[in-house]
């Protein structure tokens, strides 16, 4: 696992998923309970920081996801 940064592309609040773009254009999806302030939201647009792994569907994902801007 390694830390990554970037920026929330996408977020569906039904659904609970949604899509990190890191800083060099890698996109992680990650989950809602992979939110790590205890929030089950988080805004587009918002600067985060994550811990990468590879998931269960062999993707990258983004766990530990934090906001850090925005």
């Amino acid at each position: 696992m390694s830390t990554i940064a970037g920026t929330v592309t996408s977020f569906d609040v039904q659904r609970g998923d949604g899509w990190i773009t890191s800083d060099q254009g890698v996109q992680f999806y990650f989950h809602c309970v992979a939110i790590g302030d205890g929030t089950r939201s988080i805004q587009v647009g918002a600067t985060v920081s994550a811990t990468r792994r590879v998931g269960l569907l062999g993707r990258d994902e983004a766990v530990n996801v934090y906001s850090v801007g925005n």
